[in-house]
């Protein structure tokens, strides 16, 4: 299928590994010219930025910390510096920390909350003038936006909150720029890699019809799917991606 994305610009933020890496190379595959964003995996981020410069297309390094406006900012008027406006928006960097409710600090509340959820609005905010017609935003929630968890209720809370800022932004936005959100289960990336680790041994053959965790990468593609104009009838939607959890 072409999804018609050649040539467009975008902006994955945590671009330098997992899903969001993932995701940039799809995109770039797809024809797209990559703003990479990282925090602090330089190393990795200058590494895929080159593998997309030779695929023939552009690829340019953007540093962010989503917690701090300012850093968020700077970051925006480098884009816009270059590009002058995006045609895609991919929001997927994100930080949790496992830590069991009873010893959970009001400190780590505020700063998962401010990374998993601020940080998202503090750039599509700093952005929302500089979309071009018919482009697309893409929120990373979480399945734990749904499901709730114990292990980790501000990160649930946070995703839970990307949900409903994708319903709100839809509508705010539309029809010029369409918002949507996915919402992966388990995935084999470093998070999930560490969230397997606190579940019971059972836990992928009990919930996942798929009996198995996600492929960065099938995320990635959904992602691309959402964010070229062959979904273009697609609007406020958070899609699950998640091995059949929700039928377990």
């Amino acid at each position: 299928m072409d999804l018609k994305l050649k040539n467009k610009t975008v902006f994955v933020t945590g671009a330098s590994r997992g899903i969001g890496e993932a995701t940039a190379r799809f995109l770039a595959m797809e024809g797209c010219n990559i703003f990479v964003g990282y925090h602090t995996g330089f190393d990795s981020a200058e590494n895929i930025a080159m593998d997309i410069r030779r695929m023939g297309r552009k690829a340019w390094l953007v540093k962010m910390n989503m917690a701090d406006e300012n850093e968020v900012n700077i970051g925006v008027r480098e884009i816009i510096e270059i590009a002058g406006s995006l045609d895609i928006l991919v929001l997927n960097a994100g930080h949790n920390i496992l830590t069991p409710f009873e010893n959970l600090k009001n400190e780590e509340w505020d700063e998962i909350i401010r990374i998993n959820l601020s940080g998202p609005f503090y750039i599509i905010n700093a952005l929302k003038n500089h979309f071009n017609e018919g482009s697309s935003v893409i929120l990373v929630s979480s399945v734990a936006g749904h499901t709730g968890a114990p292990h980790h209720v501000h990160y649930a809370a946070a995703k839970a909150g990307m949900i409903n800022l994708t319903r709100s932004l839809a509508k705010a936005m539309a029809p010029r720029t369409r918002v949507n959100c996915v919402a992966p289960g388990l995935t084999r990336t470093d998070m999930g890699e560490k969230t397997m680790a606190v579940l019971t041994d059972n836990y992928v053959k009990e919930k996942l019809l798929a009996q198995r965790m996600a492929d960065p990468h099938e995320i990635g593609a959904l992602i691309a799917f959402l964010a070229s104009p062959v979904s273009g009838f697609i609007y406020g939607e958070t899609i699950n991606i998640n091995g059949g959890r929700d039928f377990r």
